[in-house]
């Protein structure tokens, strides 16, 4: 995998980190998810903005945002046992085929 998608991944990993603490804070109530929530989302814009230096914007956007919602989704499944319904599982779906699309086929994308 080259280093910009690593970098994009790293982002993805530490949002999802710091969207599922944002749960469990309950609204900034509780001092070390609070915490995990600035750790996270802060470490997300970091290594987005090193996936910046050999990605065009757009793509990179595109990609962290669609893979953070992926993320996010699963870690509320997994951790918070919540439940996707088909219409959810297909949008995720949708979403994970438009990156694909994208990285493969675009010029606009770093090949």
């Amino acid at each position: 995998m080259p280093t910009p998608y690593v970098y994009l991944v790293a982002s993805v990993i530490a949002e999802t980190i710091g969207y599922s603490a944002l749960n469990a804070s309950a609204q900034f109530t509780k001092l070390w998810p609070s915490l995990l929530v600035i750790a996270g989302l802060g470490g997300s814009f970091y290594f987005l903005t090193l996936a910046l230096k050999h990605m065009p914007m757009g793509i990179t956007y595109a990609a962290a945002s669609g893979l953070g919602v992926i993320f996010v989704a699963v870690a509320g499944v997994v951790v918070f046992g919540q439940k996707l319904d088909l219409a959810a599982i297909v949008g995720l779906a949708l979403i994970i085929a438009g990156i694909v699309i994208i990285n493969a086929l675009s010029d606009f994308a770093v090949h």
